[in-house]
């Protein structure tokens, strides 16, 4: 089976061509203005004239997608429906799905939803503490996202390890211009960091991350900001950007060693967010086996690595100096030798995540 798999991000769209599983081409367009001019420029330039499916990932599934979903009209109109809670990345999955059907009709398209992997949390995990009759007439809850993300690094931990995920607690840690954590349990999505939109949770590349609900007031009834003007300033000017003014963890970095005090504040404002997640979930598991780092900071910033980490030895944690630094690429453990919890660099594959499911459904 030849599947082609879209991944249309905010700024990005990637993308991947399997064969029975095996990847035969793929690619990365980066800074995207027009996604639907990239998604053209994909389908121009790579042979699909013989694609069996094309998988599309669609940040935000609500509670009715629950699993990969082979997309209709119906489909459509119900995803568009869940773009107020993604409004960086729904409406740009839409684009790629759209631009897919008009070029390969007839062609199978499946949407494989960030969302599905997190329906496993727990009600206590799920839920806010609203009223609850206000948050099932609103469908209000902890959705969770980078789903394919965390699903893909947890099993790929568990065979680095040589270990049975049924039997491994992973906390995984998605660290890119978006960010998520993630306490797996037995292969399972037990407690995730973002919840009904990608903005809560970790700091990111420009969205804040967890807080306080009363800053949004605050900042409409005394500075005069109309709620449009704060969801922009909370998902395109927030996080290391609004920090720093910088959203990229190269330069801030960079900055950082320089002596910048901005970019070295924001340096730990990201750290001390992971760092207390990881806490919250080794006490939410009970027992932790591997922390495992991924996505584009996660995989290639040794630094921020090592400050996640750093005083959490009590709980077994620890990153070796040379491991972590080395420059290796590629899956490899970072801890030292013979430490309770392993802590891993694992790089994710959100588009093989994807082929495979969408596979899976063709097949069934």
């Amino acid at each position: 089976m030849k599947i082609l798999v879209l991944n249309c991000g905010s700024a990005s769209v990637k993308w991947g061509l399997y064969a029975d599983g095996k990847p035969i081409d793929g690619g990365l367009i980066e800074r995207v203005t027009d996604c639907a001019q990239a998604v053209r420029e994909v389908l121009f330039t790579t042979d699909v004239s013989d694609v069996d499916a094309v998988g599309h990932r669609v940040v935000h599934g609500g509670l009715r997608f629950t699993t990969p979903t082979l997309v209709d009209d119906e489909v459509l109109d119900a995803v568009t429906r869940l773009v107020p809670l993604a409004p960086l990345h729904n409406p740009v999955n839409l684009e790629g799905i759209a631009i897919a059907r008009e070029m390969l009709p007839g062609v199978p398209q499946v949407a494989v939803f960030d969302t599905a992997f997190h329906r496993t949390i727990p009600p206590a995990q799920a839920m806010y503490a609203i009223d609850v009759e206000v948050a099932q007439e609103n469908g209000i809850a902890r959705y969770g996202f980078h789903g394919t993300s965390h699903a893909y690094v947890s099993h790929r931990t568990a065979e680095l390890l040589g270990r049975d995920p049924a039997g491994l607690n992973v906390i995984s840690l998605h660290l890119g211009n978006g960010a998520s954590a993630c306490a797996v349990r037995g292969g399972l999505s037990f407690a995730t960091s973002m919840g009904l939109s990608p903005l809560e949770g970790l700091v990111m590349g420009t969205r804040s991350g967890n807080i306080d609900p009363a800053v949004v007031f605050h900042l409409h009834r005394v500075a005069g900001m109309s709620f449009e003007a704060i969801d922009d300033l909370l998902n395109q000017r927030s996080g290391l950007k609004g920090l720093c003014g910088d959203n990229d963890m190269r330069e801030v970095l960079r900055r950082r060693d320089a002596g910048d005090e901005a970019a070295a504040l924001a340096f730990d404002v990201y750290c001390d967010r992971v760092k207390a997640y990881v806490g919250a979930y080794y006490a939410l598991l009970g027992r932790v086996d591997a922390i495992t780092f991924t996505a584009g900071v996660g995989e290639n910033a040794a630094p921020v690595r090592a400050a996640s980490l750093s005083g959490l030895e009590a709980m077994g944690i620890a990153v070796d100096p040379a491991r972590n630094g080395s420059g290796e690429r590629g899956e490899r453990l970072i801890s030292p030798e013979g430490a309770a919890v392993a802590v891993c660099v694992v790089p994710t594959d959100e588009e093989l995540e994807i082929a495979n499911q969408t596979a899976e459904l063709l097949t069934r």
